[in-house]
């Protein structure tokens, strides 16, 4: 018994032995190791700033030992390391949550504040992010290291939240976690221009700038319209003058495919777009929900040409206010690649809970509507974001239908054509920018010529007619109204509901504004209008009282055909609110209206380069157009003209090209002049170069075809003239500009600006039109 005894106990200490030695050997091993990688860290720290790795290993130390996170640190005073004392008072608050391993290498959005992330220079969970307790304690007490050196490198990491590198923006995410609300999952350079995005559902990126999306993988929505991968890349142009545009990803699914076979058709994009280097981290957290983009620097003939002029050379840059509110080095960002800059989210499209309604019940008309296509009406007063909210309402139609009509109204503002001009537009692509990105040849164009309507009501009504009359009721119909709803603008307006007879009118306005009253049926049918007259409840809209009352009234009508009108049939209202800043606030708008004409009609100016955008010349070196006098006749339709004053109003000024049916058949090779205002069909828009009054001919510049060109018989001036900045560079000339003076005497009883009394009632206000000039 005793020699057993004596025996186990000698096994039981050859076993203690054993053990002692293999710990201790491993102790020294890890020892070694420690001190290693201390010193590593030491020689970064002992710099003047910290370098970014040595941050990066400590951030990722503290979380993985419970210890406080990068928001933590955010609100430290002067960006201070904590010390190992309050990292043992704060540390095991959090030990009980899963940190999910995340590589972020540029912004990462500070609105997920309870997710914790392990932030790293392009590894997740690698031994050299790994740092023990001791080794952070004795960086905290080392002398040598002053915690205000690395201040402004975690500044920048507290206000984006990232760490950010020359390639790769990344932020991982788990298969069923929900998505974070960061801007995007990940930004790689793809080189040449490109620039491949990832997003996550319900994540939003919003810009400046211009480029071509393609939809490689998942859905997307860009200003109402959705993308995907069956469509082909799109243009985007997000300048400073009109509101961001917004890329938002779309929760997206394939029926019939597993998620694993998603995942490989998404890696499968990753690996044909993106080097080795560069996909290996996309393709190690890829989930099979995620958007894959890819965003291309492009250029066009009217970006090239306007971004030409000083006035406009920062067009597509950010502005310095939305720089500092945002708070980011935004040239570094792999975005910047592909010509994106992004900005605030709060700075893009909001769109109201009540506009998001109005749109909704506007698809349902016209997708279900048998009884014929619907006519939507959208007004508002100016600045309340009209324009915008039509190219809105255009784009999500062109989700479920193949094609819409335009019908402009507003000569002021206008979104195909340049300024000027009322016209009937097809519109089958969607309009993801202002519009000089996107001027076209309309269906059907007439020549106003002025960028307001008062001075000439009774011409006004008479081309809107015109080109109602060309619609032929087989796609929907989205008509834009001018902003000018006080006075007789609002009776214009109630003229044109009763003339268009739309089955919806979309009502923009503001909070805490009344520009307006609502356009209900009844008011529309008891208003009064300037060319109709409304009429109580219980009678017809153009029913007469009585005699006396018939006779009195047709003394102050205007002349016109009533009986083009009908009495209306209703409307439905659908009443928007306009939830940006500043809606309806003119001296507080972003860009004023005569600068947005000058970009629109440099828009359609540009279709005169004859090479591509790299090739610029001036306009001034392109060869015009010869018309004889007698080819054409004349009218100035914004004023009264003397004959013999018309050629100097006509000379450098812009003309509609216009044909009359009349035929005035000139037998001399005088010019020709018109006595009236003509309502004809207008081709495009040229600019008068130059008229020689001895060989008699007009020198003319004009994008429109030939062919189209010589059924030309009418030029039309009016108040639209050719944006100030065409004049001031002409380069290549060494003397004195053409066209410019600098010794103008504003002295001269008529040489200044016409002031316009706005609250004086002028004669064709006053209930009957203008006579024939």
């Amino acid at each position: 018994m005793k020699l057993c005894r004596i025996k186990k106990k000698l096994k039981m200490k050859i076993s203690a032995l054993n053990f002692s030695q293999s710990v201790s050997s491993v102790m020294r091993t890890k020892k070694q190791k420690r001190k290693k990688r201390l010193s590593v860290l030491k020689t970064d720290a002992s710099d003047s700033v910290l370098s970014p790795d040595s941050v990066v290993a400590l951030q990722c130390s503290l979380l993985q030992a419970g210890r406080p996170t990068l928001k933590r640190l955010k609100r430290m005073p002067m960006g201070r390391l904590l010390t190992g004392h309050e990292r043992s008072e704060n540390g095991n608050k959090d030990n009980s949550k899963k940190h999910k391993p995340a590589v972020v290498n540029g912004y990462a959005n500070d609105d997920h504040k309870n997710e914790d992330t392990i932030m790293t220079n392009g590894f997740v969970g690698s031994e050299e992010s790994k740092t023990s307790l001791e080794e952070r304690e004795n960086l905290d007490s080392d002398p040598d290291v002053d915690s205000n050196s690395w201040h402004p490198y975690l500044k920048y990491l507290a206000q984006n939240g990232s760490v950010t590198g020359d390639n790769v923006e990344y932020v991982a995410q788990d298969e069923d976690t929900e998505p974070i609300r960061a801007s995007y999952v990940a930004a790689v350079n793809a080189g040449k221009g490109r620039c491949m995005v990832v997003m996550a559902p319900s994540q939003k990126l919003t810009f400046r700038g211009k480029c071509q999306l393609a939809c490689l993988y998942g859905s997307v929505q860009v200003f109402g319209f959705s993308i995907n991968p069956a469509q082909p890349p799109y243009d985007l142009f997000s300048p400073s003058s009109h509101c961001p545009l917004t890329i938002e990803a779309l929760a997206h699914s394939s029926p019939g495919k597993t998620k694993k076979e998603l995942r490989m058709r998404g890696k499968a994009v990753i690996k044909e777009h993106l080097s080795r280097a560069d996909r290996q981290l996309l393709l190690k957290d890829f989930n099979s929900r995620y958007s894959i983009l890819l965003l291309e620097d492009v250029e066009t003939l009217a970006t090239s040409f306007i971004s030409g002029f000083p006035e406009f050379k920062h067009l597509f840059s950010v502005r310095l206010k939305e720089r500092d509110k945002f708070g980011l080095e935004l040239d570094k960002s792999p975005l910047a690649s592909a010509g994106v800059l992004q900005v605030s989210a709060d700075a893009g499209l909001i769109v109201s809970e009540s506009g998001a309604l109005a749109v909704e019940a506007l698809i349902e008309a016209c997708v279900e509507d048998d009884n014929g296509c619907p006519v939507i009406m959208v007004c508002g007063t100016k600045y309340i974001g009209k324009s915008t909210f039509t190219r809105y309402i255009i784009n999500s139609l062109l989700n479920h239908i193949p094609c819409v009509e335009y019908l402009e109204c507003d000569v002021g503002q206008t979104e195909f054509t340049p300024p000027g001009c009322l016209s009937l537009v097809k519109v089958t692509e969607p309009l993801l920018g202002p519009p000089f990105t996107h001027q076209k040849v309309p269906h059907r164009m007439m020549y106003y010529g002025e960028a307001s309507c008062e001075r000439d009501l009774q011409h006004y009504i008479e081309i809107i007619k015109s080109l109602w009359c060309s619609y032929k009721r087989e796609v929907p119909l989205v008509i834009n109204t001018m902003g000018w709803v006080k006075g007789f603008g609002l009776k214009i307006l109630v003229d044109l509901i009763r003339l268009l007879s739309p089955t919806h009118v979309v009502q923009l306005g503001a909070r805490d504004r009344q520009d307006m009253p609502q356009l209900t049926p009844e008011y529309v049918c008891t208003a009064p209008g300037w060319h109709t007259k409304g009429k109580p409840q219980g009678k017809g809209i153009y029913m007469k009282q009585n005699q006396a009352e018939d006779s009195e009234q047709e003394r102050d009508e205007p002349e016109g055909d009533l009986s083009f009108y009908s009495e209306s049939s209703g409307h439905q209202l659908l009443s928007v609110l306009s939830e940006f800043s500043n809606a309806g606030d003119a001296n507080n708008a972003s860009c004023h209206s005569n600068i947005l004409r000058d970009m629109a009609t440099l828009g359609y100016l540009s279709q005169l380069q004859p090479l591509g955008p790299g090739h610029l010349l001036p306009l001034h070196s392109l060869t015009p157009f010869q018309v004889p006098f007698h080819a054409v006749a004349v009218r100035a339709v914004h004023c009264h003209v003397s004959p013999t004053h018309l050629m100097y109003t006509l000379n450098a000024s812009l003309v509609g090209l216009c044909r009359i049916p009349d035929d005035f058949g000139s037998e001399v090779d005088s010019a020709v002049f018109l006595s009236h205002n003509p309502v004809c069909e207008c081709f495009g828009i040229g600019i008068v170069r130059g008229i020689d009054m001895k060989r008699k001919l007009y020198y003319i510049s004009s994008p429109i075809d030939v062919e189209k060109l010589r059924l030309v018989n009418c030029f039309l001036v009016g108040s639209v003239c050719i944006p100030a900045m065409v004049f001031k560079n002409q380069p290549a000339i060494e003397e004195a500009l053409p066209y410019v003076s600098e010794k103008y005497n504003f002295c001269v009883l008529g040489a200044g600006k016409i002031k316009v009394k706005k609250m004086r009632r002028r004669r064709e206000h006053r209930g009957y039109s203008l006579p024939s000039r």
